[in-house]
């Protein structure tokens, strides 16, 4: 039997992930810079071990040291209200950021937990905002970065206050389809990391509607469900359900079904 490797084998595994090689570099900030950047920029990235599912990446009311970006696994962001309920934020893959919405404070507005064995790249924010006035093309990513996260923002409030039932959990399968997509992974074959508890509290929802929804779609033949596998049958029948505006991924995929 292989023995299981050491402490050390493990720092040294972290130690020898950079920017440069790793393959989320397009879908995070490396996006765009030199390979002198890119060097630069890894820097003053700290690795994290692995994090374990339940623990925290930060609380609410923690202060604001560092952004984080996902390498490997998932996390959702809460925010708990005056009354102790948890409202879910967001959920966040690989190649994503997380803290940017506390750039303008001086504590985190919500909290980060682990939904999966996750690792991360920590980036302290003071030696970021330093290098990124000595780098333009790095601040272009991070404006961007921002700016896209203010977009799909937006697109939530959409989301919540015109779309049903069916369309709300029909846009949130397609999101996730083409996040994976953009991974390197099937768009519709995945494993929701997340419960339908917590995609209900995302979406508004109550779990038993999301339970109904799902076999509804199964019974459709839009989507197959086993356990927390799913299978996306016919993403252009999951589109027209979702009432969201044609994607083109979605038309080269079903040029492809039909050919």
């Amino acid at each position: 039997m292989a023995e299981k490797p050491n402490q050390v084998e493990k720092l040294r595994s972290l130690n020898d992930f950079h920017c440069n090689n790793c393959g989320l570099a397009s879908l995070c900030l490396p996006l765009s810079l030199s390979l002198t950047d890119m060097e630069r920029l890894d820097g003053i990235i700290e690795k994290s071990p692995p994090l374990k599912k339940g623990s925290h990446l930060f609380h609410q009311g923690d202060p604001f040291t560092s952004i984080f970006a996902v390498r490997a696994g998932t996390i959702k962001t809460y925010t708990v209200t005056k009354d102790g309920e948890e409202q879910i934020t967001g959920f966040y893959f690989p190649g994503e950021l997380i803290g940017l919405n506390a750039i303008d404070t001086e504590a985190y507005p919500i909290s980060a937990k682990i939904l999966e064995t996750t690792t991360v790249c920590e980036i302290p924010y003071e030696k970021l905002d330093d290098l990124a006035g000595q780098m333009p093309e790095l601040r272009r990513q991070l404006i961007r970065t921002m700016g896209r996260e203010i977009r799909e923002e937006q697109q939530m409030m959409l989301l919540l206050s015109k779309k049903t039932a069916e369309e709300r959990v029909a846009t949130f399968l397609l999101k996730l389809s083409e996040r994976y997509r953009k991974r390197g992974y099937s768009a519709s074959i995945f494993r929701l990391s997340m419960s339908r508890n917590e995609i209900g509290n995302y979406l508004g929802l109550a779990v038993e509607t999301v339970s109904r929804i799902f076999s509804r779609f199964q019974k459709q033949q839009l989507i197959n469900v086993e356990g927390k596998e799913i299978e996306v049958l016919s993403l252009e029948d999951l589109h027209a359900v979702s009432g969201e505006l044609r994607m083109p991924s979605l038309d080269q995929n079903s040029a492809r079904a039909t050919s």
